[in-house]
């Protein structure tokens, strides 16, 4: 590496390799496109809006788990493949599913592909959430039921 007040150069071998200008944003990013890995090269007429679209017309909880993910990565791209294969997941086990899971995922905070395939394999996401089960085994109401303001 070779640093400049205007320049960053990667040398291999004494020879330059890559030169960029250098940036002084600090948690910045200068990306020459043509140094992206192919894969990312690929995606580049992507936008993060075109993926959500894809992922909402499997549902709203698909949606939002594929922005989540958009989010939390430096750069978008980054997060392309994952939701891709999120996406692709409707085909194999089914959008209902898929929208299931998603909403598993996102009330565990949970924002991976290889976590949701988890949840999907496992069959979670056909089982009821613990904040379902506390709903199906509230109490009822009636006279005998004293309260918290009995103990106080």
């Amino acid at each position: 590496m070779r640093l400049s007040s205007a320049a960053v150069e990667v040398l291999y071998k004494n020879r330059r390799v890559a030169s960029h200008v250098r940036s002084y944003v600090e948690g910045g990013f200068t990306t020459n496109p043509q140094h992206r890995p192919k894969s990312h090269q690929a995606h580049l007429e992507w936008t993060p809006s075109r993926i959500v679209a894809w992922a909402e017309k499997t549902g709203p909880a698909t949606a939002a788990l594929v922005t989540r993910i958009l989010e939390s990565r430096p750069h978008p791209e980054m997060g392309y493949r994952s939701c891709l294969g999120i996406i692709r997941l409707g085909k194999e086990y089914g959008q209902d599913r898929v929208e299931a899971a998603a909403v598993r995922a996102l009330a565990a905070n949970v924002t991976s592909y290889k976590s949701l395939k988890r949840i999907l394999d496992s069959g979670l996401d056909r089982t009821p959430t613990n904040q379902d089960r506390s709903l199906s085994f509230a109490l009822p109401w009636h006279s005998n039921i004293r309260g918290s303001d009995y103990y106080s």
